[in-house]
């Protein structure tokens, strides 16, 4: 198996006061690199941080000192497939069954323990790494205390065919992406689009550059991209999911490359920016020109393909118990992608959800674009979340 090079720590002069980079071996056959606050003094409770695609464990900078100072032992990997941990495979060929979403929350649970930690305050999860959070929550309640979700709701388990006896079981084979691409205008969803083999090239060697690519690719997804003023859809049908930003409903003919291309900021906007300025942007941009991105591609393979539901369906019917919380911006599409799931999240999925909010002023990296609100925040739910 081919291997991403072991690096070193993150420099520290990229880091905030009070957060350090270090690695933890032997987790789940990884070599985790972890960012870190509040380590100076033991007995704390812990708060795993998650992120998702395409970030890392530096996603979590800003809202790290805040919750250290609040009195908890914060930790954040980059997750497998990501960053500076390594013992995963980068190959699209490789065993896709190590990034399914047991074996990521097997990563999780092997890191807490590799800390000393039976269990711990809240695991919180952005993006993708809101769905490995509320598993989390979901399977292990006894060590994952509380959950705190973010950008990406949770709508529970995949449920089982019921009552097939009377009736047939649906179909598996979901016409959407057929009449996507039968559009006048022809379309695609980003994420079956990451599931193919060129995905990974595409974004890697774009023509603009690793670093331009991820400097539109985040400022369309954020509030800064003007249009972004997201609303319920209906159905999960080809007419609705069209109505979605080309960042989640791409036009058929581009990558994702030139999709995000098209809403490249100007060099003043980006001179502007104060929640990610280049400087920062550039910790990203080495890190993936060095890995690629296919790591995190696999972790959208996984759920395409339909491969690792029949294991997910073992938790059919089984809710989120621990107190929970969901956060995300205002101006974030991804609160709405999967039409009934952020109600499903609120009716269903959590039975003891004890905050919802929607942050105005920030589109889908809600922890960067408005920290001190998510701090507050997430602080404010811990604080709940210990006492019910």
């Amino acid at each position: 198996m081919t291997e991403t090079p072991s690096p070193a720590p993150l420099d520290a002069d990229v880091l905030p006061a009070g957060v350090r980079s270090r690695f933890v071996d032997g987790v789940n056959g990884l070599r985790m690199h972890v960012l870190e606050a509040g380590f100076e003094t033991r007995g704390r409770p812990c708060v795993l941080l998650l992120h998702g695609f395409p970030e890392l464990a530096y996603s979590w900078r800003k809202v790290m000192p805040a919750l250290a100072a609040a009195g908890y032992h914060v930790i954040a990997p980059d997750q497998r497939g990501y960053g500076r941990t390594t013992g995963w495979d980068p190959s699209y060929d490789g065993d896709l069954s190590a990034f399914r979403l047991l074996n990521l929350v097997r990563d999780a649970l092997g890191l807490v323990s590799a800390f000393g930690y039976r269990h711990v305050a809240a695991v919180i999860g952005h993006d993708f790494g809101s769905p490995v959070a509320a598993w989390c929550a979901l399977v292990r309640p006894d060590v994952f205390r509380a959950v705190a979700m973010m950008s990406a709701p949770f709508g529970g388990p995949p449920p089982l065919p019921f009552d097939t006896i009377a009736k047939p079981a649906a179909s598996a084979d979901d016409p959407v992406h057929r009449d996507l691409a039968a559009l006048p205008r022809p379309r695609r969803h980003y994420q079956w689009y990451y599931a193919t083999r060129g995905a990974n090239a595409n974004m890697h060697r774009a023509t603009q550059g690793v670093h331009d690519f991820l400097r539109a690719y985040y400022h369309h997804k954020s509030a800064d991209w003007k249009a972004n003023a997201p609303y319920p859809l209906k159905v999960w049908n080809a007419e609705e999911l069209a109505k979605l930003p080309t960042y989640y409903v791409m036009d058929l003919a581009k990558g994702m490359a030139e999709t995000v291309a098209e809403e490249m900021p100007t060099p003043d906007h980006i001179a502007a920016n104060t929640w990610l300025p280049d400087r920062e942007l550039k910790v990203y941009s080495s890190e993936y020109g060095r890995t690629g991105f296919q790591g995190g591609l696999q972790w959208y393979r996984c759920g395409t393909t339909g491969a690792f539901n029949a294991e997910l369906e073992l938790f059919s019917g089984r809710t989120i118990d621990v107190p929970s919380c969901f956060i995300a911006g205002k101006q974030d599409w991804g609160t709405y992608q999967r039409p009934g799931v952020f109600e499903a999240m609120q009716t269903k999925a959590c039975t003891h959800m004890i905050g919802c909010h929607l942050i105005d002023g920030a589109g889908h990296w809600v922890q960067q674009e408005q920290s001190q609100e998510v701090s507050r925040l997430l602080i404010e739910f811990l604080g709940k979340a210990t006492a019910s």
